[in-house]
């Protein structure tokens, strides 16, 4: 097993070391499939918490040139993950998608590509963060507002 591949997939999924392990394993020590694994086993872990009850999370507020503003409001189960770097991440990048794509609600939101990665969708950029933080996170309410609108 190549150490480098290990951290490289730690890194970037944010997975234990014993799941990116497996998944090596697993792929034979391909890192692409390795990488689906560890996304696939998020998308696991999200079905499984997806009636977890939120009741904390965070309202993130984003700008765009001064033109665009959003408001959006994700919950999680804890304010221990509202605080990580992976939650506030996923916050911002929700309010950025609004900005660019306005949907007109949350489902056509959680069904869009995400801007900055149009291979998934925004669905499933939020179960990826679920896989790593471990809790339910849902989208509440947001609004977009544009300038002369």
């Amino acid at each position: 097993m190549n150490i480098e591949d290990l951290k490289k997939l730690r890194e970037e999924t944010g997975a234990g070391i014993a799941d990116c392990k497996e998944a090596l394993t697993e792929s034979k020590g391909d890192y692409k499939k390795a990488l689906e694994i560890i996304k696939q086993k998020g998308f696991d872990k999200a079905a499984k918490k997806a009636d977890r009850e939120v009741k904390a999370g965070l309202v993130e507020v984003y700008s765009h040139a001064g033109k665009v503003g959003v408001v959006v409001d994700l919950l999680c189960e804890t304010d221990f993950v509202a605080k990580t770097e992976a939650f506030k991440n996923l916050a911002h990048e929700i309010a950025l998608q609004i900005a660019s794509m306005n949907p007109e609600n949350t489902e056509k939101l959680l069904k869009q590509d995400y801007v900055r990665d149009p291979s998934q969708t925004i669905d499933a950029l939020v179960k990826s963060v679920i896989g790593k933080v471990g809790e339910n996170i849902q989208i509440g309410k947001f609004a977009r507002i544009e300038l002369g609108e």
